[in-house]
């Protein structure tokens, strides 16, 4: 029941558990969320989780193999925006799946998306989930990739709970804050104050700074109306709010709402590498190696210390005049020593052993490389004299295949970001029919040159004939070819002098806008993404294969059975996708073809310019 709380109340709780809370997976498996968190951050950047010196106050070093795992994970999983592509589900939908694409594309490069997904990748490798938020904002959507320490989650049910963002604000950020109640802000700003401990210090760790709790999530409706029958009902809603301890009572707070409503859509979304079963936060190339960058650091500090004493010119002697005395603090290279006649004074033998030290630590670091299933090729190191190319390649390839279910993940990921928020919001600001010019790739420009070249060759020639008709003049079938290849020619060399962009306009697919033009795009529609990490010497390979193949035919058409298999070798190898190899134009059938589909009238039939190219 919510009598008594307040969704201020919700925050607190919320944030004591992720400081303190523990969760029990299994009966020998336990979960510290915020711990994990902390101690992915201390071994990626090279610190100790006990402190940087020891008991006698020597520095520490930090063996660090947790980065280059990290890296290697990010290189092997990367997606770039252009291999993200919107593709057919059916031949009618050819012409729509290529304009979602280039639309697509150049939201995506005027958006800088590709430095998004470096940084999701970079964030995923690290930690094995990442949190990514979507906001509209003054007509525009703003992609984010949060930071784990300004987040509070459930530890083991993401989806199903309220988000908490803890932002740090200036009093002039937060009357910049549109939608927040002015006159709470007010009152927020001015009960700041420097809150002293009893011995005198500031209580703050951010002078000027106030803390603001940004909450979403299906929270009951009786947070927001205040009516007890509303407890049961539960919608997506948002607040912005802060508190502060109670100057009468210290088990008390002042609570400031500076903004409350709902919301038509949860701009978090929460993505993994692989997802760990019983947890919010999944296990990450970081994590895996904990137990081995310990032992990394233990063993590192062992043979530091060895070869720090073997460093030491040590001396041994019977003689009382040095008893109590500590040579490793009090003597120095070069000092004489003063013993009585006769005692013997020798060195002793302090030599360094760290045989056995490395190959515990090169044991651990084994380990390590199994578990993140990270080859030493795949760290760039030369193989063994003697050993195979095509062995090494197999490994390559038997290491990948982890990487390849992570990537596989990723895929997924971006087809939820793409149906749930990108291209809606791409969709609202598609209402119109103005013309736009995207940079395209060459198989692009092929395939809109095969479209458009011959049907605007024939569109002029028909109006040609057209005028001379009405003129009462003759036009003949040669008249009307020659004409035709003339323009063609001539569009084709205006064409190429736009380098590798092109103009766009709905006319040119219909009378509809944009929006219509593209409606239920994002469920009628297939997405393509492969990952950047493939097999260059296969691809290449393929590539030479099929190439040798075409030579061969001659040009003499494929059979059915021929094209089945030709485009199945091509989608397994991802050496080159089959929808380019139909895109590329066949300039003499693309006119006979097209010529066919256009009436005398010259309106293009859409329907017969998505035929593909054999």
């Amino acid at each position: 029941m919510l009598e008594n709380k307040t969704i201020s109340s919700l925050v607190r709780e919320m944030e004591s558990a992720d400081v303190d809370g523990i969760t029990t997976i299994s009966k020998y498996v336990k979960h510290d969320h915020r711990e994990c968190l902390e101690k992915i951050d201390c071994y990626i950047n090279s610190k100790h989780t006990s402190g940087e010196y020891d008991s006698q106050g020597r520095e520490k070093p930090s063996f660090n193999i947790v980065t280059s795992a990290r890296n290697i994970t990010h290189r092997a999983t990367d997606i770039d925006r252009k291999n993200i592509r919107i593709v057919p589900s059916k031949l009618a939908d050819e012409m729509t799946s290529f304009l979602a694409t280039v639309l697509l594309q150049e939201w995506m490069r005027k958006h800088a998306f590709g430095k998004f997904l470096n940084e999701w990748g970079l964030s995923l490798a690290t930690y094995g989930s990442t949190i990514l938020k979507f906001v509209e904002k003054d007509g525009e959507l703003f992609s984010e990739v949060m930071p784990w320490n300004r987040m509070i989650v459930d530890a083991v049910d993401f989806d199903s709970n309220p988000r908490i963002e803890k932002l740090w604000l200036t009093p002039s950020q937060l009357l910049k804050k549109e939608g927040y109640d002015k006159d709470m802000v007010m009152k927020l700003i001015d009960a700041q104050e420097v809150r002293e401990t009893t011995d005198g210090q500031d209580k703050d760790d951010k002078d000027g700074y106030i803390p603001i709790y940004e909450i979403h999530g299906e929270l009951p409706l009786a947070y927001l109306t205040g009516d007890p029958e509303d407890e049961i009902i539960y919608e997506q809603q948002m607040y912005a709010l802060s508190f502060l301890e109670s100057k009468e009572n210290d088990d008390e707070y002042d609570d400031y709402v500076l903004y409350k409503g709902r919301e038509s859509k949860d701009p978090y979304m929460i993505t993994h590498l692989i997802k760990t079963d019983g947890r919010t936060l999944s296990i990450g190339a970081v994590e895996n190696l904990f137990q081995a960058q310990w032992m990394q650091n233990h063993s590192a500090k062992v043979i530091k210390d060895n070869l720090d004493l073997s460093s030491k010119i040590i001396f041994q002697t019977s003689d009382g005049t040095f008893v109590g005395k500590n040579v490793l603090n009090d003597m120095f290279t070069g000092d004489i020593l003063r013993h009585k006649q006769g005692e013997p004074l020798t060195q002793l033998n302090n030599r360094a052993d760290i045989i056995a030290q490395q190959s515990y630590q090169t044991q651990w670091k084994q380990l390590g490389d199994e578990i993140t299933g990270i080859s030493a090729a795949m760290r760039g190191e030369s193989a063994k004299s003697g050993t195979a190319w095509r062995d090494t390649e197999a490994r390559l390839q038997e290491n990948h295949s982890l990487f390849e279910l992570m990537t596989e993940n990723k895929s997924i990921d971006i087809k939820y970001m793409l149906t749930q928020y990108i291209i809606p919001f791409v969709k609202k600001g598609m209402d119109t029919a103005e013309e736009i010019m995207p940079i395209l790739e060459e198989h692009q420009i092929n395939f809109i040159d095969s479209k458009f070249i011959p049907n605007e060759a024939i569109r002029r020639s028909n109006q040609k004939i057209k005028d001379a008709v009405l003129s009462g003049q003759a036009f003949s079938k040669e008249q009307q070819d020659e004409d035709i290849a003339l323009a063609t020619d001539s569009i084709t060399n205006a064409m190429k002098s736009m380098g590798n962009r092109r103009p766009f306009k709905p006319s040119d697919v219909s009378d509809k806008t944009w929006k219509e033009i593209l409606k239920d795009l994002e469920w009628d529609l297939e997405y393509e993404i492969t990952g950047e990490a493939r097999d260059t010497q296969i691809a290449a390979d393929t590539l030479t294969k099929v190439l040798q193949f075409i030579a061969n035919k001659q040009g003499m058409p494929m059979s059915p059975q021929e094209k089945l298999v030709f485009d199945k070798i091509l989608s397994i190898t991802g050496a080159v996708s089959p929808l380019e190899m139909s895109q590329v134009a066949n300039q003499p059938e693309n006119q006979l073809e097209n010529q066919q589909a256009v009436p005398q009238g010259g309106q293009v039939d859409t329907a017969k310019l998505t035929q593909p190219t054999q």
